[in-house]
């Protein structure tokens, strides 16, 4: 099967699928996409995948998938990587792909945006609701990790390729990781398959 992806070092959603393609061993091509042109200017081979202009997008041979969590899930259940090899390792990684959809990889993109340079920014209310989350968000970021090293338990799988998407900006956004956080960032930083986003999206 020829796997071929689509997006940018600053997408964080896209820097999921990359590093999970990586951690599994699957071998694929990239395309970089400039996410800062206008959507209509894109390649019309990407458009065409990419029914939103977004990245990421996965042709798996012929089949198009958008959407970070749907391409996680894709290859965790298709090639039995990353957890993906068992009904609790899959149930697992659902659950955590819904919580950083819902919860963390919320609040971090957009605190990231209000703080990029040239940035229209966000009124301070926003920014303090959205700090607030990552309050609550640290804390059951602790509980769902638990006493392991990695979400999956002893091994990463893609529930923590999910939340890795925006959680390694957590300066650029503002804030400050937990203890427990920043020791699942060191993790993650250490594993062989980690690379920087221009390492997974090169010019």
């Amino acid at each position: 099967m020829t796997l071929h992806l689509y997006g940018h070092p600053d997408s964080g959603h896209a820097c999921k699928v990359a590093l999970a393609l990586s951690l599994a061993g699957l071998d694929h091509t990239v395309t970089r996409i400039d996410i800062w042109a206008a959507p209509e200017s894109r390649p019309a081979a990407f458009l065409k995948v990419s029914p939103l202009a977004e990245v990421p997008a996965l042709l798996m041979d012929e089949a198009a998938i958008f959407q970070s969590g749907a391409i996680l899930m894709e290859l965790a259940q298709t090639f039995s990587v990353l957890d993906g090899d068992s009904v609790e390792g899959r149930r697992r990684g659902r659950e955590l792909l819904m919580w950083e959809a819902n919860r963390i990889g919320m609040c971090l993109p957009q605190l990231k945006e209000a703080h990029r340079e040239g940035s229209a920014g966000l009124p301070p209310e926003v920014i303090g609701w959205l700090e607030a989350r990552y309050t609550v968000d640290c804390v059951n970021f602790g509980r769902l990790l638990g006493d392991g090293p990695f979400f999956h338990g002893e091994a990463p799988g893609v529930g923590d390729c999910a939340i890795w998407g925006y959680t390694q900006w957590i300066a650029e956004a503002g804030v400050e990781p937990t203890d427990v956080m920043a020791k699942w960032i060191a993790n993650m930083r250490g594993l062989d398959g980690m690379k920087t986003p221009e390492g997974f999206f090169p010019a």
